[in-house]
């Protein structure tokens, strides 16, 4: 339960569904404060308000420390990658390692069969095997970030809201005097609160980031860069260049020390190779597959087609050239409202 409108609805749904329920929330990081603000979860007034929806609901509650698991499973390659060049997702990572790791086993020694999120995402069983679907309410789907998960886990997570609305979800938080129903649903990184990835990294590092150039796409100098962890594939602000027409980050070198700049259609490519690949339904695919793929949160899934590779990873190659494929985000295949399987981003091709 992170304090917001979703987790706690979920939990009063299963508690009508006639399950015995306890309520929990990880403390995942250094930094919990009431000043973090309504664009994050996991502060400390979220805390009071998960504690205060399990209350009304007559559940116990527990708050579990997960942070030395959080910062070696999520903080440390966030700051790694980054520090590579490579834009990681940090929310997909804690979903596979702390939601459906941690907890699923915190759950087995409180003996309780099930996991129950707050996640908009759908899980239906056919012909023997679990599958996961789109939510109902796309403005909402979070399949994206669950791509992960494995048979077993699918076999013990509910997802109560994955046919519900939104405006449904706060509709039934007022009318049972939810204290958050109306409360701002979380946008941040949880230890990001402010948005500026840079100094966390450097807080926690306590590193100096050395500048370097800018070079164009075609090797000449256009600048000085403040060091590598400020940028990401696809940025246009925040360079501190002037030129003749708007940039944009094509490209980061670290070996040199470079970040690459280029012009919008630069950042097009038509491929993504694709590695620790989680097939969903447990079977690893060796044919090729015509499927729609998403290669961010945010972007509509597009043509292509999949091609498994005999050291187990994936090449997508879509049908129309995609703009910023960003090594470290996750590729998502779906068919349909199916999610078929998903893995993170090491390269994109023409």
């Amino acid at each position: 339960m992170s304090g917001g409108v979703d987790s706690s609805v979920a939990a009063l749904l299963t508690k009508k569904m006639g399950y015995d329920c306890l309520g929990c929330t990880m403390k995942l990081y250094e930094g919990e404060t009431e000043n973090a603000g309504s664009k994050t979860c996991c502060s400390l007034s979220d805390v009071e308000d998960a504690r205060s929806v399990a209350y009304r609901l007559g559940m116990p509650y527990y708050v579990f420390n997960f942070k030395d698991d959080f910062y070696n499973k999520v903080i440390r390659k966030f700051i790694g990658c980054y520090e590579k060049g490579i834009t990681p997702n940090p929310c997909i990572d804690c979903n596979r390692y702390m939601k459906f790791q941690k907890l699923f086993d915190r759950a087995e020694l409180l003996e309780c069969e099930k996991i129950v999120t707050g996640h908009y995402a759908r899980i239906e069983k056919k012909n023997g095997k679990f599958i996961l679907k789109k939510a109902l309410d796309l403005s909402k789907d979070q399949s994206y970030v669950l791509y992960s998960l494995t048979q077993e886990q699918l076999s013990k997570l509910i997802l109560p809201l994955g046919e519900l609305e939104k405006t449904q979800v706060r509709d039934i938080a007022e009318k049972n005097g939810f204290l958050n129903a109306h409360k701002p649903d979380s946008q941040d990184i949880c230890f990001v609160p402010n948005g500026d990835y840079a100094k966390v990294i450097c807080d926690y590092t306590g590193k100096t980031y050395s500048q370097g150039n800018f070079k164009s796409v075609d090797g000449k100098f256009l600048g000085t860069h403040k060091g590598i962890i400020h940028y990401t594939l696809g940025q246009r602000k925040g360079l501190g260049i002037s030129y003749e027409k708007t940039l944009y980050v094509c490209g980061i070198t670290t070996e040199k020390n470079e970040v690459i700049l280029g012009s919008n259609e630069d950042l097009f490519s038509c491929e993504a190779v694709v590695e620790n690949f989680n097939w969903i339904s447990g079977e690893i695919s060796t044919e090729p597959i015509r499927c729609c793929a998403k290669v961010r949160y945010r972007q509509k899934e597009q043509p292509a087609t999949a091609y498994p590779l005999d050291d187990g990873k994936v090449k997508i190659v879509f049908d129309a050239p995609q703009r910023a494929i960003t090594a470290g985000q996750s590729a998502v295949l779906y068919d349909g409202d199916i999610v078929l399987g998903g893995g993170e981003i090491i390269k994109a091709t023409d």
